[in-house]
């Protein structure tokens, strides 16, 4: 018998992570991720959600476990190691964190860094290969007519577009999303949650997103994975994740409609 685990773009194992000693906000995780598809981890606020991202690509320290991804561990990786693997994660914000006084095309061209020479990147002087690319996601994205205005006079959802586009202008193997549509109206968050999974079937990268909105993750997401407590209550299909589970994942009834 195969092991799933072996076939996974990403695979956690006893993922663990405390902020203060005895205390953990990750409790040792298990989890696969296949190569295709959307994930949403729902969850209440404090289970984890965003530290399990932020696991994943290193910004935050694991405290315990394993993170296999492109087939070796990337929790002990240091230096230009950890670097080469944090480019090939595309990661979006909640807060767009798009650098606000370059333009949108510039933006994207961000996406470029990792591999782009340093002399090179200061001049913006960027392959002609990766500015055809940086053309064809803004027209993905419907900003095409938006390439040379600044970003801080872009809405909201217009941001989060350009930070989605620039996480896919790394060309990564995986995409993580930290609440993408938290500061967004409902509609803006359906068009945003549609570009991630429309963009993620088109390039072949699976996605993980950490989200609040349950409608959204029902609707969106291929897999639904539920945290509470630092650990993982629920992982399966949107079409299971009835009142039953949610009371398991969240606690409690009156919030239940």
């Amino acid at each position: 018998m195969s092991d799933p685990a072996a076939a996974a773009a990403l695979s956690i194992r006893g993922l663990s992570k405390e902020y203060v000693r005895g205390k953990r906000v990750l409790d040792g995780l298990d989890l696969d991720v296949a190569g295709a598809g959307l994930t949403a981890v729902i969850g209440p606020s404090g289970t984890g959600k965003s530290t399990l991202l932020r696991c994943i690509n290193r910004l935050v320290e694991p405290t315990a476990g394993r993170i296999v991804f492109g087939g070796r561990d990337i929790v002990p990786l240091r230096g230009r190691a950890l670097r080469e693997a944090r480019r090939e994660i595309g990661m979006v914000f909640q807060e767009y964190n798009l650098v606000e006084r370059l333009t949108v095309m510039e933006n994207l061209l961000c996406g470029r860094l990792g591999y782009t020479p340093a002399l090179r990147a200061w001049l913006r002087r960027f392959e002609p290969a990766d500015i055809a690319r940086a053309w064809a996601l803004l027209d993905q994205v419907g900003l095409a007519d938006f390439a040379n205005r600044r970003a801080d006079a872009l809405s909201g959802g217009q941001r989060q577009r350009v930070g989605i586009a620039r996480a896919v202008m790394q060309q990564p193997r995986l995409l993580l999303a930290d609440e993408p549509t938290s500061s967004l109206d409902p509609r803006t968050s359906v068009e945003i949650m549609e570009l991630m999974r429309g963009l993620g079937s088109a390039h072949a990268i699976p996605v993980i997103v950490n989200m609040h909105d349950v409608e959204l993750a029902r609707r969106f997401a291929d897999r639904i994975v539920g945290m509470s407590g630092g650990g993982i209550v629920y992982d399966g299909p949107a079409a299971e994740l009835g009142d039953d589970v949610l009371r398991r994942i969240y606690g409690g009834t009156s919030w239940l409609q």
